[in-house]
């Protein structure tokens, strides 16, 4: 399931946008200023970010702006009801993916963010390839030096999920979030050791790991 943030200062034009999209099947978070928008955003995983551009607190263009200055890849859609093609031009070059202009209807809204579900979905190959190994994202598995590598359906969730954000650290908290699912409660010790049996199966030298990298204190990152 699509996990999309809504970030809306007007609650009823909030209320509309979480109720029209939960009925696509997404689940929905919804904050009212620029300030929790970016909290919010770096703090959990998210699919897509829709995004207000006149925001208390503090702008879209600023939240946009301070995302991916942090590394964000998530694709953010913009909802402005400036037309001016320059505004909408600055926030295509601040990071934004796609831009909807106040008043719009909600199939057009709703196309929009499928297209930007999809291709987020299709940045990465089917097979994705580092070192001696390959991910198989189509068929969940893993492949090293071309033999199949036993692997449980956790710890490919795992896996993947790292790889779909490398190069940003995520913490424990954020990892259960996506691999087990929001509500179900296990411990960080459940992800440790998850990683120290997948460092053995793709690892060169588990006790060095080279991608599956250890950030003390605040969770993992895959370098790849």
């Amino acid at each position: 399931m699509p996990r999309i943030l809504v970030v809306e200062d007007e609650p009823s034009l909030a209320m509309g946008l979480e109720d029209d999209l939960k009925l696509e099947g997404y689940e929905i978070e919804v904050v009212g200023d620029g300030e929790s928008a970016c909290k919010c955003a770096v703090a959990k995983p998210f699919d897509l970010i829709v995004l207000d551009v006149m925001l208390p607190r503090k702008d879209g263009f600023d939240v946009c702006r301070e995302l991916r200055r942090t590394g964000l890849r998530t694709p953010i859609l913009l909802l402005t009801a400036k037309a001016q093609e320059s505004d909408k031009v600055l926030g295509l070059e601040l990071g934004a993916d796609d831009y909807v202009t106040k008043p719009f209807s909600p199939r057009e809204l709703r196309a929009r963010v499928k297209a930007l579900l999809r291709r987020a979905a299709s940045e990465l190959p089917e097979i994705y390839h580092f070192g001696e190994v390959d991910l198989d994202f189509t068929r969940a598995e893993v492949r090293r030096g071309g033999k199949a590598v036993e692997i449980t359906a956790l710890e490919f969730k795992l896996l993947a999920a790292l790889i779909r954000h490398r190069g940003r650290v995520l913490s424990r908290d954020k990892l259960l979030d996506e691999v087990w699912g929001r509500g179900v409660f296990v411990t960080g010790r459940v992800i440790d050791t998850h990683v120290t049996n997948l460092r053995k199966k793709i690892e060169p030298e588990p006790a060095e790991p080279r991608y599956l990298i250890s950030v003390r204190g605040i969770g993992y990152r895959f370098d790849g």
